[in-house]
């Protein structure tokens, strides 16, 4: 009898040979059977581990489906790694900030070149938004998420996009156990408005510099967690 993965890996060649897309249907059980020839034991087995990964999507009563093969998956492996540990914790947060870091400075020039008014208009308002809330002492991660995905989205690469928003989502889960001072969410305030600045005058370099400003302050707080008498969760 074929394995549960190599089933699903058959039915994944199935969706690729035959050109399927996000939401195009799959045929049915018995027909999927026969095309990758397995028993509908492995493959009722084998649709389950790819409805987990967001490969395929059941729609009870209406059939299987190729599903909308988003990052979900990543997210949530990253994130239960995350925080695992401590030590895993702090690792798996540093490597995000610099994945996050090297996309945006990497993409400092097309992201520049793609900036207009409209998204100025946008970002300001978010980092404004970022401010007022800072000094109110409320929390702003809803208005930090969007400033990053708007900041990618002229670039018009979906996979960028879904990305920055994957990697956003762990880091902000995972963050949460690192302390925060009022210094440092001046200093994010600030770095976005940076960003917004250095963009619209179509200033590479000093965006490059914005950016590392932006995550100057989580990685202090990395290095603080590390060492003796850093902060704890």
């Amino acid at each position: 009898m074929l394995r549960q993965h190599e089933v699903a890996e058959r039915i994944k060649q199935y969706i690729l040979q035959n050109r399927l897309g996000p939401g195009d249907p799959l045929p049915t059980e018995a027909e999927l059977c026969d095309a990758v020839g397995a028993s509908r034991s492995s493959v009722r087995e084998a649709i389950k581990t790819l409805t987990a990964l967001d490969i395929v999507e059941v729609r009870h009563g209406h059939g299987t489906y190729v599903g909308r093969l988003s990052l979900a998956a990543l997210v949530e492996s990253l994130t239960f790694r995350g925080l695992l540990s401590r030590a895993d914790d702090l690792r798996v947060l540093s490597e995000l900030v610099e994945v996050r870091q090297t996309i945006e400075q990497g993409l400092a020039g097309p992201i520049v070149a793609a900036f207009d008014e409209s998204l100025r208009r946008e970002l300001l308002d978010l980092a404004d938004q970022m401010a007022e809330r800072a000094a109110r002492g409320e929390s702003f991660v809803e208005q930090d998420r969007e400033f990053h995905l708007l900041l990618m989205e002229p670039l018009g690469n979906e996979l960028i996009t879904q990305l920055t928003a994957a990697f956003w989502d762990v880091h902000a889960i995972v963050a949460r156990t690192l302390e925060v001072s009022p210094e440092s969410v001046r200093e994010t305030v600030d770095a976005h408005h940076a960003i917004v600045r250095a963009a619209a005058a179509g200033d590479v370099a000093a965006f490059t510099r914005a950016v590392e400003a932006h995550y100057a302050p989580v990685k202090r707080r990395l290095q603080e967690g590390r060492g003796p008498g850093g902060a704890h969760a």
